[in-house]
């Protein structure tokens, strides 16, 4: 089972996060934050795990907070989960698009954390900043431990945006933590 438990407490926020990244797409969360919980929902589906999340968060401050620290948790989770990565995939890229928009997401599960975020996003969807995609995104990576490259291919709707690179994130997990031999996918022997 390739799983594991966070639970983080700051003056900030207070989270429980579970991930089951054998599982089917059950998810269940509630962050206080009405769109992170949509993409969130999103992420869990298309990867096929199991996400259960809940976060209470000074979100009368604003989301960031919130949003920053779930995305440090679900990192935190991704790479207990995979323990010393035995067997996995690693690597993996996926182009999505959404209505009009594209993403590109490529990942490397490598132990050397890295983001590059494009194109930026900017704007309000609904009451959520935009620009909170890519602190969730650098939370993750960094936690988890991956490299991350994000790019949008095509522009359009804020909203579609974020969901292709949610999606399009989703997909790459899924691809890169497939056991697809019994070795550590690494010329170093250890990732």
């Amino acid at each position: 089972m390739r799983n594991a438990e966070i639970s983080r407490k700051t003056r900030e926020t207070e989270i429980r996060l579970a991930l089951e990244l054998d599982g089917t797409g059950k998810v269940s969360v509630d962050t206080g934050v009405g769109f992170l919980n949509h993409m969130l929902e999103l992420l869990g589906v298309h990867a096929g795990m199991d996400l259960a999340v809940r976060c209470k968060g000074d979100t009368d401050v604003d989301f960031h907070h919130s949003v920053e620290d779930v995305g440090i948790c679900l990192g935190q989770a991704f790479k207990t989960a995979l323990g010393d990565k035995r067997g996995i995939a690693r690597f993996a890229d996926r182009v999505v698009p959404m209505d009009e928009c594209a993403a590109l997401v490529a990942l490397d599960i490598s132990g050397r954390p890295f983001l590059n975020f494009e194109k930026k996003l900017a704007g309000k969807i609904g009451e959520f900043d935009a620009e909170l995609v890519e602190e969730f995104m650098r939370a993750f990576a960094f936690n988890a431990g991956v490299n991350l490259y994000i790019d949008l291919l095509k522009r359009g709707n804020l909203h579609h945006e974020a969901e292709a690179v949610f999606k399009a994130l989703a997909k790459c997990v899924q691809d890169a933590v497939r056991i697809v031999s019994d070795v550590i996918p690494s010329s170093k022997g250890a990732l």
